[in-house]
């Protein structure tokens, strides 16, 4: 079926008043069928490249634009996606977010995002009903929390939706492999010669945070090493800095894993200033690799994540299931994510070397 969509632009012809450019204009100056022009918007693969060509210079001469809210209306396509947001501030949420507006405008779609101010079944519902009202196509789940997808489970998400983290509960896996991060941080402390490695962690009920914790202690069995209970912390550079102060009075280990990179270089201002030799008494190692992670004192040894990649993945596997025209993305979660391999990478720098010889 050929959409007719009429836009905005001026036409101005001698001393005609100024009037907007409709799709019959654009048709005349490119002299082509006013169809043309509408297969030409709507992307229909049958038209020539050279008559593309011409519709779109008679476009940008015209300065036509097409009316968005009158495509939406004609072809029940809004061009927009929503974006659920569990937090924000962290470094982590905010460059995935970022990735995915990117990957969506290069595909021609916006992003609307909601954010949870809490975890209550009533927040996330009301956040679901704010994105529908905006007509969104799909939806993105950048929720850490494992409840958050507990109650998504139990709506009637009736439209695609995608969860960037790897919960288990009936939701596309294309999240970084977390769990293996964790393990290169800690074996990394281990080939190092490490015996005595702490591990600080996120928040509980965070799906980053288990994972990694999970990471950590597969390593540290599979070693056969000392299993220490994880801290729980809080994201925060200031718990870190709090938790080095607590855990200098005692010393029984030579290296820190944290589950990101703010606390660790909390950890690294704290142990600096009770006056520990860093890396020579303490090695520290973080998660994400922002960017302040390489101006730390000294620079912090971290897991790099691949945030763009991770967003263009997402748009990819939300937009196969758009085309695909699926009921919900957790029934076509196989085919529709994109193949390859996200493993976050080590990033070895100044904050690790192996311990100190211990004195006898």
């Amino acid at each position: 079926m050929n959409v007719h969509i009429e836009g905005e632009g001026a036409v101005t012809t001698g001393e005609e008043r100024t009037r907007t450019a409709s799709i019959r204009d654009v048709a005349r100056v490119a002299d082509v069928s006013y169809q043309t022009v509408s297969r030409v918007l709507n992307g229909h693969p049958s038209i020539r490249p050279e008559t593309k060509q011409r519709v779109l210079d008679a476009m940008a001469e015209l300065r036509y634009r097409p009316n968005q809210a009158a495509r939406a209306l004609v072809t029940s396509r809004s061009r927009t996606l929503g974006v659920i947001l569990g937090s924000r501030g962290e470094y982590g949420p905010t460059s995935s977010l970022a990735a995915v507006e990117d990957a969506a405008r290069r595909r021609g779609y916006w992003v609307n995002s909601a954010y949870l101010s809490d975890t209550r079944p009533e927040t996330i519902r009301a956040a679901v009903e704010h994105l529908r009202r905006q007509s969104v196509e799909g939806i993105i789940v950048h929720a850490p929390q494992v409840r958050v997808f507990d109650v998504l489970a139990e709506l009637d998400v009736d439209i695609p939706f995608l969860g960037l983290h790897t919960a288990e509960r009936g939701v596309a896996e294309l999240a970084e492999d977390q769990l293996r991060g964790a393990r290169l941080a800690t074996e990394h402390l281990i080939g190092l010669g490490h015996v005595e490695i702490l591990h600080v962690a996120g928040p509980q009920d965070w799906i980053e945070a288990e994972s990694r914790m999970r990471g950590y202690l597969h390593a540290i069995s599979d070693a056969d090493l000392p299993t220490r209970p994880p801290i729980l912390g809080d994201w925060t550079a200031d718990f870190g800095y709090r938790a080095a102060l607590e855990l200098s009075h005692r010393l029984d280990f030579t290296a820190v894993f944290a589950a990101n990179d703010a606390m660790a270089l909390g950890l690294l201002h704290g142990f600096r200033d009770v006056g520990l030799d860093l890396p020579g008494q303490m090695s520290v190692v973080g998660f994400d690799d922002i960017p302040l992670a390489r101006h730390g004192w000294p620079p912090l040894t971290t897991v790099h994540q691949h945030f763009a990649q991770l967003g263009e993945r997402a748009i990819d596997a939300l937009l196969a299931a758009l085309e695909s025209d699926a009921g919900a993305l957790r029934d076509a979660a196989g085919p529709a994510a994109p193949p390859g391999d996200l493993t976050p990478e080590l990033v070895v720098r100044a904050s690790t070397a192996p311990p100190a010889p211990r004195r006898r």
